[in-house]
């Protein structure tokens, strides 16, 4: 086995791996109990997104969509902050709604 035909079959078991942890941190969107579980699980998404856009990156020997990775990761950092901190201040105003009763 020569390290071209190695490399192309790390890079497809790893598309592999990245699409099932998309398929589980899907399951877990739909299914968690909890706002928290669901920002962790969008956030899994993304990265599992971005790790999937590098890794084809990887293969088809095209650096236009390291692009792509860069701004994903951003918007991903700043989509995961916006939602707990959306998460922070409903759950703030749902205790004080119930302590004030």
């Amino acid at each position: 086995m020569t390290g071209s035909t190695f490399l192309t079959f790390a890079i497809d078991a790893s598309q592999l791996f990245v699409i099932l942890a998309i398929m589980l941190a899907f399951g877990r969107l739909a299914l968690g109990p909890s706002l928290a579980d669901r920002i962790v699980a969008l956030d899994m998404m993304t990265v599992s997104i971005t790790a999937f856009c590098a890794l084809f990156a990887m293969s088809r020997k095209d650096v236009v969509f390291l692009d792509i990775v860069i701004v994903l990761a951003l918007v991903g950092f700043l989509a995961t902050v916006a939602m707990a901190r959306f998460s922070e201040t409903f759950l703030t105003r749902l205790h004080r709604e119930d302590t004030s009763k």
